[in-house]
């Protein structure tokens, strides 16, 4: 067996084995890497198809300079003590993401979504993913001296590596995000590497001071971020609650300014519903819209589904108006959060499921349904399309209402949220919009309350709702908005959804940056990381 591959030193006959386990645990490494990526930058720069092709390009960049690099420098620096140096040099850099993503972040934010998505994953996971791609080519020079074996050399450690990555991604997905913060993965993945670059140093070379690199996960400053800060007018804000799902990040935040305390939920940094602490009304516009406009049009009714929980204040309100309510949502986390912290409590059912895979197996009918999966980086597509909602209707009475809680741009770039409309026009007599903001102010773009049934229209009751109480945060806009409708000119351009074609994601992308946008410039940092 040539020196090379024997490692230099004692136990020859274990060195092939462990660069086969060396090909493996880079490999898997690279994946962690990568998938963590969305979950570190998402609270500043979304989820949304720009976020994951930035991550995509910069992974694929730098392996692909990773391996060009590692090729060449093994053919003048061959020998293992080269290879093991650079998984050292790459699990300290990974073990350094978490210490530098509030500066990375921070500097990356004025350059807007694509921009600032693009540059920090360049600048926080481009150089330990170039660096582990140096390692394939470095173990293939390193174990096929005999080049009489050359194809099948290759071939094993590419199939080690990528079922490395196999292990690594399912890994991550399935697992670790559930149950370690997104931090103490990366410490984790860095200090694997940090090892098994120490291992051979201590093992195969006897090289004892390599040691002194297993200390370094222990010493490395505190990457926690303040549970209490203050903004400037004073109002303290208290992070309840961070928690890491498969679905996103999800932080219950307080804020307290003398008797007033207020509670959110954010998932990746948007807001999902808040509440005041003090007597659990919802404190923004949109439930109101929610919960009122379809019961004034069918006031009878006697069964809800919501679908998509966020704090639960749709759902409550529904029970408590003496309907029947049950609810959808995809993450027994949010749940959880919803009954522990903001008081969602029904005597429905709540059904941790995807919408659409619920909506095919039961046979309920309902009055009422209302659909709230809007995250501000994702528009549900699967939701909106033709077929979701002809589905959605069979699930309906006679009578039932649809009300949509959908953020929509009237104004500029309008072409899906017109889309949206003309869809749910394919498959109801009625659909109308009710802006939850002025649409004629600044680009008109917020929140939408769009209700749909089978039926001529119905003209709106104010009475019917007039007496319903109404948080002092959300009063304004709810007395002067509710109830005024919007059209789209006729000769607005749009396009049927379907299954087939759906589109959503990428011509909304100028709502989802101004959403975006929006968010940066009125959160503070320290929520944020």
């Amino acid at each position: 067996m040539p020196a090379d591959l024997k490692g230099n030193g004692p136990h020859p006959s274990l060195f092939v084995y462990y660069l086969i386990i060396t090909a493996m645990v880079c490999g898997s490494m690279v994946m962690v890497v990568e998938v963590l990526g969305s979950r570190m930058i998402g609270p500043f720069f979304g989820v949304s198809l720009f976020v994951w092709t930035s991550l995509i390009s910069v992974t694929l960049v730098a392996l692909a300079g990773g391996y060009a690099a590692g090729g060449i420098v093994s053919d003048k620096k061959g020998t293992p003590e080269y290879l093991y140096a650079l998984i050292l040099a790459a699990g300290i850099l990974v073990i350094l993401i978490p210490v530098m993503k509030g500066a990375v972040l921070n500097a990356c934010l004025p350059l807007g979504l694509r921009s600032g998505s693009l540059v920090s994953s360049t600048l926080l996971f481009g150089p330990s993913l170039f660096l582990l791609g140096c390692v394939s080519p470095y173990i293939i020079k390193i174990a096929a001296k005999e080049m009489k074996n050359i194809g099948r050399t290759v071939g094993l450690f590419y199939a080690v590596s990528t079922l490395g990555s196999f292990l690594g991604t399912i890994l991550t997905g399935f697992i670790l995000i559930a149950y370690l913060g997104v931090n103490m993965i990366f410490e984790v993945v860095g200090s694997i590497l940090i090892c098994l670059s120490v291992v051979y140093f201590l093992f195969f070379r006897e090289k004892w001071y390599a040691a002194v690199f297993l200390i370094m996960p222990l010493v490395l400053p505190d990457t926690g971020y303040p549970n209490l800060t203050y903004m400037p007018d004073g109002t303290k804000v208290a992070r309840v609650l961070s928690k890491d799902s498969f679905y996103g990040n999800l932080k219950v935040i307080d804020y307290s300014y003398g008797n007033n305390h207020t509670r959110e939920l954010l998932i990746d940094g948007l807001i999902q519903g808040g509440i005041d602490v003090n007597n659990g009304m919802s404190v923004y516009e949109y439930s109101y819209f929610m919960e009122f406009l379809p019961y004034s049009l069918n006031p009878y009714g006697k069964t809800c589904l919501t679908i998509g929980l966020g704090v639960g204040a749709v759902p409550v309100w529904y029970e408590k108006m003496g309907i029947m309510t049950d609810v959808v949502d995809i993450d027994p986390n949010v749940v959880d959060i919803a009954r522990d912290y903001f008081g969602f409590n029904i005597t429905g059912d709540v059904i941790v499921s995807d919408a659409r895979y619920y909506l095919i197996k039961s046979k309920k009918k309902y009055d009422y349904i209302i659909l709230d999966v809007f995250t501000g980086d994702t528009t549900p597509g699967h939701l909106l399309s033709v077929e979701a909602l002809q589905l959605i209707n069979s699930r309906l009475t006679e009578k039932g209402i649809l009300a949509i809680n959908l953020a929509g741009s009237l104004k500029k770039e309008t072409f899906m949220t017109a889309s949206v409309i003309k869809t749910l026009e394919q498959v109801f007599d009625t659909v109308e919009i009710y802006p939850t903001f002025p649409p004629e102010q600044g680009e008109g773009w917020g929140s939408l309350a769009v209700i749909a049934y089978d039926r001529p229209a119905i003209p709106l009751n104010p009475d019917s709702i007039r007496n319903f109480p109404v948080h002092h945060l959300a009063n304004d806009l709810v007395s002067r908005l509710m109830g005024q409708k919007f059209l789209f000119p006729l000769d607005t351009p749009a396009i049927i959804l379907s299954d087939n074609y759906n589109p959503i994601d990428f011509y909304d992308s100028w709502l989802k940056e101004r959403i975006r946008k929006n968010i940066l410039e009125n959160t503070d940092l320290a929520i944020l990381l």
